[in-house]
């Protein structure tokens, strides 16, 4: 590819700092080559990896190989060039990806090496990105605080001492970080969503059906989606538009219209419901339920009608604990069996709790699924939104498993600090996580918005017309 100096940007920081649309953009009209865009981004893993510890399995030479081919392949027809054009991604170590080393956290994979990419890899490899290695998770993926024994802990950019949040802690930090422009993730009871909020990203919780899983081995399950994190909500929705989409490998498909984002969405129009706990007495953090509560002021006095009117969501947490520890015992069970001593506790104790249920336990779970779905449907004749905190807490001291305590309540196991996220998952309903506000330690906090099922362009629409009402997702942290 031949191109003049003046088409060159200033300095390798500028291709980091910048979105992922104008990257492909840059790329697109040959202002910048695929290996200048990875080359920066490398450079700055180099400068912040070993602080940050969001990165795994990085291969530089591989990915550099791969950008020499596009460059070599490169045409100024734009229209022959995919949606994700010399992006460089780390994929989330849960997900296969061929040839690519994938141990899922787990020392029992720790030299693992899939024969085919997951789906979502598939499709973003397709679209032009560049695979670089994958980003850090929690043993198997398990709860929202990503430390595992085989790569260690991920620490929050914003303060190194503080949690990224999980599963998808690694994709979250290393987008803050300006280690990548793009990332994908998944979330069973709010891994895209808690990460993205402690970490000042948007992330988002597809419906149920909009992204294909496979390989997935409970491919018909409610609980766990794959999806998106990005900087912005323009990202975000063009890495969806790559990963959405049905595949007859993926049975529970759903088809989501996805069309371009209007350029000054207005939110005028829009009904919304706002609670900081949705009415389950559950305990958020002070600090947290303050800043959201000036937030909410301020889209109410942007022109949206909000109301502290919520749908009944009482009984959804216990229905996802016992729906989520079935799938854990079903999917891990054989692993638990075969390595219970090459394990972490969290591991063992959720293959237990599901071996502990009964049938009617299971069943009574199931059908009280179908009373959620209907109590949402009928909320959402009325209301276009319903907003929450992401998650009860702020990000907490990474030298713990968990928060075990939150605004003077005991949380009794793991799972307990994450009922907000994980309520909404047993609705089936897209979720996303919007970078809004920080606490007075400068920690971010996110908004959860989350709209009826499939209605992700609209979500996207009045997520992108509040990010720029509150302009805070070009704030760097100082290790960036």
């Amino acid at each position: 590819m031949t191109r003049t100096p003046a088409d060159a940007l200033a300095s390798p920081s500028e291709l980091v700092d910048s979105t992922a649309s104008n990257l492909v953009a840059l790329m697109k009209r040959g202002e910048a080559s695929v290996v200048e865009v990875l080359e920066a981004h490398l450079a700055r893993i180099d400068e912040t990896n070993e602080r940050v510890n969001a990165i795994v399995a990085l291969d530089p030479e591989r990915a550099l190989e791969n950008a020499r081919q596009l460059d070599r392949a490169f045409t100024r027809d734009r229209e022959e060039l995919p949606a994700l054009y010399g992006l460089p991604m780390a994929h989330k170590d849960t997900l296969p990806v061929a040839g690519w080393v994938s141990t899922s956290g787990s020392t029992v994979h720790a030299n693992r090496v899939p024969a085919v990419d997951h789906i979502v890899v598939e499709r973003e490899r397709r679209a032009g990105a560049v695979t670089i290695g994958r980003t850090n998770v929690p043993e198997f993926g398990l709860g929202s605080h990503t430390f595992n024994p085989v790569y260690g802990q991920t620490h929050n950019p914003w303060n190194l001492a503080r949690s990224a949040g999980g599963s998808s802690g690694g994709a979250a930090a290393a987008l803050t970080a300006r280690m990548l422009p793009i990332a994908d993730g998944s979330d069973t009871g709010g891994s895209l969503r808690t990460p993205a909020s402690f970490c000042n990203v948007v992330g988002l919780r597809p419906s149920v059906g909009t992204v294909p899983s496979w390989p997935d081995p409970t491919p018909w399950s409610r609980l766990s989606v794959k999806g998106p994190l990005a900087r912005t909500v323009r990202d975000l929705h063009l890495l969806l538009s790559v990963q959405a989409g049905e595949d007859p490998r993926f049975p529970g498909g759903r088809h989501v219209a996805l069309g371009p984002l209007h350029h000054s969405p207005s939110i005028r129009s829009v009904r919304a419901g706002w609670s900081t706990d949705f009415g389950l007495g559950l305990p958020v953090e002070p600090e947290v339920r303050m800043a959201l509560g000036s937030v909410i002021e301020t889209i109410a006095t942007a022109g949206a009608a909000i109301t502290e009117e919520v749908p009944d969501l009482s009984g959804a947490p216990h229905a996802f604990s016992v729906l989520r520890a079935w799938q854990m015992e079903a999917t891990l069970g054989p692993i638990v069996d075969a390595h219970r001593e090459e394990l972490g506790a969290a591991v063992v104790w959720n293959v237990e709790l599901g071996r502990a249920l009964s049938g009617p336990e299971v069943g009574a779970a199931e059908l009280h699924s179908a009373v959620i779905s209907e109590r949402m449907r009928r909320y959402f004749t009325e209301y276009d939104f319903l907003l929450s905190p992401v998650v009860q807490v702020a990000p907490f001291d990474g030298r713990l498993d968990y928060p075990h305590e939150i605004d003077g309540v005991d949380m009794h196991d793991y799972l307990e600090w994450m009922t907000l996220p994980s309520t909404i998952t047993m609705t089936g309903c897209p979720a996303l996580s919007l970078p809004v506000t920080f606490t007075t330690d400068g920690l971010p906090v996110g908004l959860q918005i989350v709209g009826p099922p499939g209605s992700e362009q609209g979500l996207l629409e009045f997520a992108a017309a509040v990010e720029e009402i509150f302009d805070v997702t070009g704030r760097l942290p100082s290790i960036a």
